[in-house]
């Protein structure tokens, strides 16, 4: 008996060694993650190995498949009119690290549009969905089985029975429920292309396959290759009946024209063929040269996820924070900075940029909220300016810097989505756009309250306590 349990414990500590050199020898990782997990192992050695196994890497089957699927996509040439634009600004350093993202460049001669809301942004998109000639192009992280959804679903199918080529990619997990349903099912049998992005299977063959958690987060729709939709919204009312507590969700959805509609499209190629659809690259070669907008907007498209080699997302968000010389404003309901974004944000508010950060009062997520309020006090001791939003859960995930450059998307400003989630975003350089965001944002303010340093100071050792264990583990959460 000592005997066997002698083995067993040799073989336990061998196996938490071997596990540890993993975790410390892992590539491209911040050391607050390998510090974080080697703790939890040392810790808690069976539940530390068994949770890093399944959650501490983010290997998956289709890194390697999707840069051979990127290598080999066509891209458009370069823009110089872009890149001159931009050259002459002061915020030509985001756009230039941007582009090693995806090789994608600036792009000039867009126009763009910002929706009133989330049921008006639904109704325009079926507008496009409806005068679609060629192909529609859709991708999405929840779709709900409710008015909004359902309506996009319609107009899908009349897009099929009017020969349109349909396709549509939804994440396995956010839209799992719609994926079971007739819905999907109708739309396959009526024959529209759909497919589940990164397929959730048991949860055992994960520890070879790599995490369960990671998810396509993306949303966008792409018409004919010469419109594209950007921004945060599900394909949810905003009620969003799931999660009816925290409703309504404000979202934002941008409708774009012009070349940047193209690169959102190789975004799009490069997803489906990653998830074994059918190749599609022809969508990208030989199109008719894009039509110059009246609105000559510089726009970027930018799509990061756990396929690439190097924190692309925060490096992007931070270099943009970099840029700011008078005016910085963000929106975002998830805010779970790494140390990089912290950093950019404090000394832009401490050079005396005007820093404005709103984030949701109530957010769906207890463990996020106490994790962000831990990072307030650094935040408001640096001078920038904290508001919590309190119609309901703002969704919008914003960026703009000095009233001229400009950030939307799908990318929260933490590290589910700098380092998990596949995410969209455009990045753009135009004042006349930018003041409509500004003035979106603006009514957010306006609908917030300002979290001050005496709120900081309220709160107790316990809260404490519990905002910074939780940020602690946030390279691992």
């Amino acid at each position: 008996m000592i005997g066997i349990k002698v083995a067993a414990a040799g073989a336990l500590l061998i196996a938490e060694a071997a596990v540890l050199m993993r975790a410390i020898l892992r590539p491209h990782r911040q050391p607050a993650a390998r510090l974080a997990w080697v703790l939890i192992i040392v810790a808690a050695p069976i539940l530390g190995m068994c949770a890093y196994l399944l959650l501490g890497e983010t290997r998956i089957r289709r890194r390697e498949l999707g840069r051979i699927i990127d290598s080999r996509l066509p891209r458009p040439p370069a823009d110089h009119l872009a890149v001159s634009v931009v050259a002459e600004s002061n915020h030509w350093a985001p756009f230039a690290l941007a582009k090693t993202v995806n090789q994608l460049g600036p792009t000039t001669g867009n126009s763009a549009t910002l929706s009133a809301d989330s049921n008006s942004a639904v109704r325009e998109m079926v507008a496009d969905i409806d005068a679609a000639e060629k192909t529609v192009h859709l991708c999405t992280y929840i779709w709900l089985e409710d008015n909004n959804g359902l309506t996009i679903k319609d107009a899908l199918l009349g897009a099929v029975q009017r020969g349109v080529t349909v396709r549509a990619l939804a994440d396995a997990l956010g839209s799992r429920r719609f994926i079971e349903s007739r819905h999907w099912s109708d739309l396959k049998d009526c024959g529209a292309h759909m497919r589940a992005a990164l397929p959730v299977g048991n949860p055992l063959w994960t520890i070879f396959r790599g995490r369960m958690d990671l998810r396509n987060h993306r949303k966008s729709l792409v018409v004919d290759s010469g419109i594209a939709w950007c921004g945060s919204q599900n394909l949810a009312d905003p009620e969003f009946r799931i999660k009816p507590s925290f409703a309504p969700w404000v979202d934002i959805m941008t409708r774009w024209q012009g070349p940047v509609a193209r690169d959102c499209e190789f975004l799009f190629v490069s997803d489906w063929m990653a998830e074994g659809g059918a190749d599609i690259s022809d969508c990208l070669r030989d199109l008719p040269p894009q039509p110059r907008q009246h609105r000559q907007i510089v726009a970027q498209a930018i799509g990061s996820g756990p396929t690439l080699e190097f924190d692309a997302l925060p490096t992007c968000f931070s270099e943009l924070i970099h840029s700011a010389r008078e005016e910085l404003v963000v929106t975002t309901p998830y805010f779970m900075p790494d140390e990089q974004l912290l950093f950019a944000l404090t000394s832009a508010a401490r050079r005396g940029v005007r820093t404005v950060l709103v984030f949701p009062k109530r957010n769906d997520s207890r463990l996020v909220a106490a994790a962000s309020r831990s990072y307030y006090a650094d935040l408001i001791s640096a001078g920038a300016s904290i508001f919590e939003f309190r119609p309901g859960l703002l969704h919008a995930k914003t960026m703009v810097v000095d009233g001229v450059v400009g950030l939307i998307g799908s990318a929260n400003l933490d590290r589910r989505s700098f380092e998990l989630n596949f995410e969209n975003n455009i990045l753009f350089s135009d004042a006349d756009f930018a003041a409509v965001l500004r003035a979106r944002q603006d009514i957010f303010i306006s609908q917030s309250v300002a979290f001050t340093e005496a709120d900081v100071k309220a709160f107790g050792l316990g809260t404490r306590l519990w905002q910074n264990a939780l940020a602690m583990l946030s390279p691992i959460l």
